[in-house]
C-alpha cells in the first residue's frame, strides 16, 4: 500500500508528509551546523527519534533538513511502501524467468512491460530549482549550511548532493552520492571512490584532455535520493529505477551552464566542471567506518552556477559508526535488491547486511544445502557480483536459520565451524575507505561456513539433531500460560 500522499513532488512534500504522521520534529532554536548539529543527530538516531529540521541554523540561509531515513519505517514512507520487502517483491515479480502461458500469462507480460515503458525520467522547460539564480560572483556555497561533522575533520562538507555526469564519449548519464568538501565560496573537492561510475567518466574525460561538466542536486525528494545511493550496474539508468520506484516519471530540466539534466524538484543544484589534471588534498573526513579518512588528492569542482527554489530546504546526512542514519538506506538496498542477487545465485534463500558490518564488511546468506562445499561456492559467486565484491566477511547459514536474528546467526557460526577446515580465505578488492587492509584497494576476506556438514565433506561422525521441543507442548503452554501467573 503506498504512503499518503505518494509519490511526493519534492523534500518539502515529503517532510510535511513526516510530520503528518509524526515523525519529523522541529528545532526552533538556533544551533550550529559545526559540530552541534551533529552531536544532536547522533543522540537522535540511537535514541530511535525523529527527522528534524533545523530552522535556524547559525551559518547558512536555509533550515537543514536531516535524519529523514534513519529507521525503517521512515525508509519504507519515503518509498511509499509499507514493508520495504514490497518493492523486492515487485522487482522479484519482473525478473521472473519463466515465459508467459496462456491469456493470463500474455496480460501479465504487457502489464510488466507497461510498467517499465511508463518510468523512463521526462524533461520540462521550467524547473522550481530554478526559480532563483546565483552565477560568477554571486556564487557562493557560504549560502548552503554545510556541516562539519566531526572535530577531525578538514572542514565544512555538503554530504547529500546528488552528482550527475556523463560519459564524454557514449553519453551515459551517472548519478551518484559522493561527500563535497567546501574549499572555497564557489568549489568543491570531488570525493568519488575508485570503483565508482563517475571516476571512470573522469578519467575518460582526462584522456581527452578534456573539461568534465557536473551538476550537483541538493534537497530531491526522497525516492531520487535513495536511487543515488542504490548500487545499480553502469548500464542502469537511476532516472529510470527512481521512475520504477515513483511509479511516474521523474521531471528533469536542463542545466543552465553545463550540457546536463537535473531533478526539476531538487532545492539546489550547482552547476560546474573539472579541469583536466587538477587535483587539490580532499580530508580528513570521519566516515561512516567510524574512523576519519586520510587527506588524498581529488578532483576539484569549479561552480559556476547555483539555482535554488525560493525558500529552499537544505538536506545532509551525518556519518559516524553505525547506528547512524544510513542504517535505513542500507536495509532499502539489502530488501529491494534481494530477488537480483537471488536471480544471480539461485542458491540463496535469504541474506542481511549488519549494519555494525557497514553493509559492506559483512553478509550473512541462508542456502539451502544440497551438496559437498555448497556453501564455499555461494561465497565464490557473492564475491563475483558487482559491489558484493567488496564484503569482506560471509557466514553461510542453513535455510533454517534466520538471517536477521543475530543471537541465532551467532549461535550457528560460534558452534557450527570446525575453524581448521570451514574457513575460505581469499584475497580482493575491497571498499576505498577500508582502513583494515595493508595495501589500499584490496585486501584478505574469509568466508564461514557454518551449515551443517555432510559425510561427502568429509565429517563422518553423524551430525546431531538440534533440540526442539513437540508441538503438542508448545501449543498447550500458549493456551495455559496465563494460568501459570508468570
Amino acid at each position: 500500500m503506498a504512503a499518503r500522499g505518494f509519490p511526493y513532488t519534492d523534500l518539502k512534500d515529503f517532510l510535511a508528509a513526516l510530520e503528518r504522521a509524526g515523525e519529523l520534529r522541529r528545532v526552533t532554536v538556533p544551533v550550529d551546523p559545526t559540530l552541534e548539529i551533529s552531536e544532536v543527530v547522533t543522540r537522535t538516531v540511537r535514541a530511535g527519534g525523529p527527522a528534524l529540521l533545523f530552522e535556524r541554523p547559525t551559518r547558512g540561509e536555509m533550515p537543514v533538513a536531516i535524519n529523514l531515513f534513519g529507521t525503517e519505517k521512515r525508509m519504507a514512507m519515503a518509498l511509499g511502501v509499507e514493508s520495504l520487502d514490497e518493492i523486492g517483491d515487485r522487482i522479484g515479480a519482473l525478473v521472473k524467468p519463466e515465459l508467459p502461458v496462456g491469456w493470463s500469462g500474455i496480460r501479465e507480460g504487457l502489464g510488466k512491460v507497461m510498467q517499465l515503458k511508463s518510468v523512463p525520467p521526462r524533461k520540462v522547460k521550467t524547473a522550481p530549482c530554478q526559480e532563483v539564480v546565483y552565477s560568477g560572483d554571486d556564487v557562493d556555497l557560504g549560502r548552503l549550511p554545510g556541516l562539519q561533522v566531526w572535530p577531525g575533520d578538514g572542514g565544512i562538507f555538503h554530504n547529500y548532493g546528488l552528482t550527475h555526469t556523463k560519459h564524454p564519449e557514449t553519453g551515459k548519464r551517472n548519478l551518484g552520492l559522493y561527500r563535497l568538501q567546501q574549499h572555497s565560496r564557489n568549489t568543491l573537492g570531488m570525493h568519488w571512490q575508485i570503483h565508482k561510475d563517475s571516476t571512470a567518466h573522469h578519467a575518460v574525460a582526462e584522456r581527452l584532455g578534456q573539461r568534465l561538466p557536473v551538476a550537483i542536486a541538493i534537497g530531491c525528494d526522497p525516492v531520487v535520493s535513495y536511487a543515488a545511493s542504490a548500487p545499480l550496474p553502469g548500464d542502469i539508468d537511476e532516472y529510470l529505477f527512481a521512475g520504477f520506484l515513483r511509479g511516474e516519471r521523474v521531471e528533469m530540466v536542463d542545466c543552465l551552464t553545463v550540457p546536463l539534466q537535473v531533478p526539476a524538484h531538487a532545492q539546489i543544484v550547482l552547476e560546474g566542471y573539472l579541469e583536466p589534471g587538477e587535483r587539490l588534498p580532499e580530508g580528513p573526513f570521519g566516515d561512516h567506518t567510524g574512523f576519519y579518512t586520510p587527506v588524498e588528492p581529488f578532483p576539484v569542482l569549479h561552480i559556476e552556477t547555483m539555482t535554488t527554489q525560493r525558500n529552499p530546504v537544505y538536506h545532509s546526512i551525518v556519518t559516524s559508526k553505525p547506528p547512524q542514519e544510513d542504517h535505513g538506506l542500507g536495509k532499502a538496498t539489502e530488501r529491494i535488491f534481494q530477488p537480483l542477487l537471488k536471480l544471480l545465485i539461485p542458491d540463496i534463500v535469504d541474506y542481511d547486511l549488519p549494519a555494525a558490518g557497514v553493509f559492506h564488511n559483512c553478509a550473512i546468506v541462508s542456502i539451502r544445502k544440497r551438496y559437498p562445499k555448497h556453501a564455499q561456492k555461494v561465497m565464490n559467486a557473492i564475491w563475483g557480483a558487482h559491489l558484493m565484491s567488496l564484503t569482506k566477511l560471509i557466514v553461510i547459514v542453513d535455510e533454517d536459520c534466520d538471517v536477521h536474528d543475530y543471537n541465532e546467526v551467532a549461535f550457528r557460526a560460534f558452534g557450527n565451524v570446525d575453524y581448521a577446515r570451514d574457513l575460505l580465505l581469499t584475497e580482493g578488492p575491497v571498499d576505498h575507505l577500508d582502513h583494515s587492509s595493508y595495501q589500499q584497494f584490496w585486501g584478505g576476506k574469509v568466508g564461514v561456513d557454518a551449515t551443517r556438514k555432510l559425510p561427502t565433506e568429509g565429517y563422518t561422525r553423524g551430525w546431531p539433531e538440534e533440540m526442539t521441543m513437540s508441538p503438542e507442548v508448545t501449543s498447550l503452554v500458549d493456551k495455559r500460560w496465563k494460568e501459570y501467573g508468570i
